[in-house]
């Protein structure tokens, strides 16, 4: 209402100020179709009624020439607020449908990804999993830990695309893990597995018509001796926290990602590195590491991880999402997936 008055004494103002006859119709009657794009149904309809009113009553005060000139402009009034009140109606009821699909696609996801912190006899893993839930961006970002009789094995991944067809091949690429991690003596052999979880999902997609997808991924075997095997299968590579230091412990080049195995030029390997018992390792999907401020540049992941090598683990992840959330001003286009990694004493202290 503060607007509309606003608005409606401006031009009277202005037409008193320049000394000339005020039609108000011509400038009034956008209003309401303007509200229609932001605003409610009944925001609308205030809008519509007083408008209508401000126009008849300028019309009674200035007439037209003829009385069939002052009916059409009342009419044409009417029927185009009223339209803009039902395109009101329209615009909330496909939102409220657009926000419960993409809503109920983001609750499958994380019914399929456990809450963090996880735990294992050699881990605690904390993290965060944030969905950017707008449309169509409802992605495949995954991620879990299995305690298995070869230690813990840890597996985060992103499968190409948005939406729920990228939820599921997340989906398959995820039990597969779950299954080859209890299974499979060698993290080769685990890998191998998840490989062919992906191309049995590609061949089910080809045949009822959707596209096939790959799927990035890094799987960690950790047990009680300080070094990890690793296998990166063109995932964003870990980051190792140590006091005030932050740096990639691979050194090797990553292979390909899930589903383009047939395109390597060598088997997978697996790598291996120290994770000693006062550092972290941390996580991440691209969601992080290609973030983009309103200039245009990337998140400085790397630098900013050399301050969270004495913060506490449950802090990390929480603290990186604030800093991605300031970097990109709000405006982030793609999932986020973190986990961070800490090694639990003999005695499961942490």
């Amino acid at each position: 209402m503060f607007w509309l008055a606003g608005f409606t004494v401006a031009l009277v103002l202005t037409g008193l100020l320049f000394g000339r006859e005020t039609r108000l119709a011509p400038f009034l009657v956008v209003l309401p179709a303007l509200i229609a794009g932001r605003g409610t149904v009944r925001q609308t309809a205030v809008a519509s009624v007083w408008v209508t009113l401000i126009i008849i009553a300028s019309l009674i005060d200035s007439p037209l020439e003829t009385a069939g000139a002052n009916l059409v402009v009342v009419v044409f009034a009417v029927v185009f607020n009223g339209l803009s009140v039902a395109r009101a109606a329209q615009r909330i009821h496909r939102e409220r449908e657009i926000a419960r699909l993409r809503s109920a696609a983001a609750a499958l996801q994380r019914q399929l990804l456990r809450p963090f912190p996880l735990v294992t006899d050699e881990l605690l893993v904390h993290g965060l999993y944030e969905p950017v839930e707008e449309d169509s961006r409802v992605g495949g970002d995954i991620y879990e830990v299995v305690a298995s009789p070869y230690g813990s094995r840890v597996f985060i991944g992103d499968v190409q695309g948005k939406g729920l067809p990228a939820i599921g091949a997340a989906f398959a690429a995820l039990s597969a893990f779950r299954e080859a991690a209890m299974t499979e003596p060698t993290l080769t052999g685990v890998v191998d597995l998840l490989e062919e979880a992906v191309l049995r999902h590609n061949s089910f997609a080809e045949h009822v018509g959707e596209r096939e997808r790959f799927v990035t991924g890094l799987v960690l075997g950790i047990d009680s001796e300080l070094e990890v095997q690793a296998v990166n299968c063109g995932h964003v590579p870990p980051l190792l926290l140590q006091g005030e230091h932050a740096g990639p412990p691979l050194r090797e080049e990553p292979s390909v990602p899930l589903g383009l195995d047939s395109l390597a030029p060598a088997p997978r390997t697996v790598e291996w590195f120290a994770f000693p018992m006062d550092a972290a390792l941390l996580l991440c999907t691209d969601g992080v590491t290609e973030a983009r401020d309103p200039s245009g540049r990337f998140y400085p992941l790397e630098e900013r991880a050399g301050d969270w090598g004495s913060v506490p683990a449950g802090e990390v992840a929480p603290t990186l999402y604030r800093q991605l959330q300031q970097h990109t001003a709000g405006a982030r286009s793609d999932d986020t997936a973190v986990m961070v990694l800490r090694r639990r004493s003999a005695t499961g202290a942490h």
